[in-house]
């Protein structure tokens, strides 16, 4: 097969990295890659945004199969411009997603659907949305609605954050036209949990738990983020309240958007608070998570191509999902000031020495290549990820890893894992 992956992140090279190792794929390409990916594919320079350059080299490479990994392609029509080219594609259209482009249709689409989810408001107007802030007091959730790179949430603990993040999303204009609209929301509280599972447009199946770390800072502390470490598997849902996802959020979804013609085919993301033994939903995402990615493929033992063609040829229902035993950790390294300004071109030293340690892979995200030399070239810069036979060996060997790698200002969290640690120690 010669397939094609969209994208130049840590999830596209976690994507790259599953599909080199099917013995199916003989000829791998990504578009644009990073600093990491040209040694499993073929680096092309096109932005994962310019969809129409995108549809015209796939089609003129007549490629098997196009694998869309970032949420801005999707919104864009990759998917469906794609297809009516006549090519089979791993992602969701347009309309489907939908569910992740607009948090405004959403959440509409929840409540429509009966899919538990916290409490809320849509304005497009900010006097409006500054009055609705004033009758209900902090804490509380402001979203931009659209498209944010995974920051366009804002926890605000006092009224004042409140309305400073309102503005900052609709008069200042931090996400751009993704704070067009806001959705306000009753703030949860309890453990994230990322349910992830491939959906053929009928039939989901859920993939390993994993659990994402949102906050720059150890402890859960400072800015959101696109997610600076990951695990897997998390045990925050037991296999009942996993049955309950499935049937109360991803089904539901996947129904609702075939009802509404838009079958749901890819990777189908479900963010979810647990609390007490019941869960809401946060968000839905329409693509594999970054860094849940690095943290689940490690661990998946059946064939990525076989699912992938399932998926898109409807028969996922006759496709079973085999995983490793055992725990993956992903410790993401990222830029001196991430998740606001950060500088970039630092040469990072140290990838070939951390290489080496076993079971560990480092998935590059934000760096590019100048000769021989890998340089910086984004705020997440890597994912650091190991695997074991349980999660405190896999954090050791992540985290002696990331010990081997060296740029000026890195930054990462040193406790990715804490809480999987501490409910493996009560479970015992």
């Amino acid at each position: 097969m010669k397939v094609l992956v969209v994208g130049s992140g840590g999830r596209e090279h976690a994507l790259v990295w599953a599909l080199s190792r099917s013995p199916q794929v003989k000829e791998l390409y990504i578009a644009p890659g990073n600093g990491g990916t040209g040694g499993l594919a073929t680096n092309v320079p096109i932005p994962a945004e310019d969809v129409a350059a995108l549809v015209d080299y796939a089609a003129a490479g007549r490629f098997d199969m196009v694998v869309v990994g970032p949420e801005a392609p999707i919104a864009l029509g990759l998917t469906d411009l794609l297809q009516a080219k006549g090519l089979r594609v791993f992602a969701p259209s347009a309309a489907a997603g939908q569910l992740e482009s607009s948090k405004a249709f959403s959440k509409d689409f929840m409540r429509r659907y009966a899919i538990p989810t916290a409490a809320y408001a849509t304005f497009a107007d900010h006097a409006a949305a500054a009055r609705y802030l004033e009758a209900h007091p902090a804490p509380i959730v402001v979203k931009a609605s659209g498209l944010a790179a995974g920051k366009g949430a804002i926890v605000c603990q006092t009224d004042a954050e409140a309305q400073a993040a309102l503005r900052q999303i609709m008069v200042e204009r931090a996400f751009g036209s993704a704070g067009d609209q806001v959705v306000i929301e009753e703030y949860l509280s309890g453990q994230e949990v990322t349910v992830l599972a491939f959906a053929d447009g009928r039939t989901v199946k859920p993939m390993l738990l994993a659990q994402d770390h949102k906050a720059a800072y150890d402890g859960d502390r400072g800015p959101n983020t696109g997610g600076m470490g990951c695990y897997a598997p998390a045990s925050v849902l037991d296999d009942a309240l996993l049955r309950q996802v499935v049937a109360r959020v991803l089904q539901p979804a996947v129904d609702g958007l075939a009802e509404l013609g838009a079958p749901y085919v890819g990777v189908l993301y479900a963010g979810l608070m647990v609390s007490g033994g019941d869960f809401r939903t946060l968000e839905f995402n329409c693509r594999f998570g970054d860094p849940e990615t690095q943290a689940i493929l490690p661990l998946l033992r059946t064939d990525l191509v076989d699912v992938m063609n399932a998926c898109i040829d409807g028969r996922l229902d006759q496709v079973a999902l085999e995983w490793a035993a055992g725990s993956c950790a992903c410790v993401v390294m990222a830029s001196g000031g991430y998740p606001g300004d950060y500088a970039r071109g630092f040469e990072i030293a140290g990838l070939d020495e951390a290489a080496k340690l076993p079971d560990t892979v480092v998935f590059h995200a934000g760096t590019r290549r100048d000769g021989g030399r890998v340089l910086t070239a984004g705020g997440r810069v890597l994912g650091v990820t190991s695997w074991a036979g349980g999660l405190p060996e896999a954090l050791r060997r992540a985290y002696a890893a990331v010990e081997r790698i060296h740029w000026d200002g890195a930054i990462y969290r040193r406790d990715i894992g804490a809480k999987g640690l501490r409910a493996g120690k009560e479970a015992a």
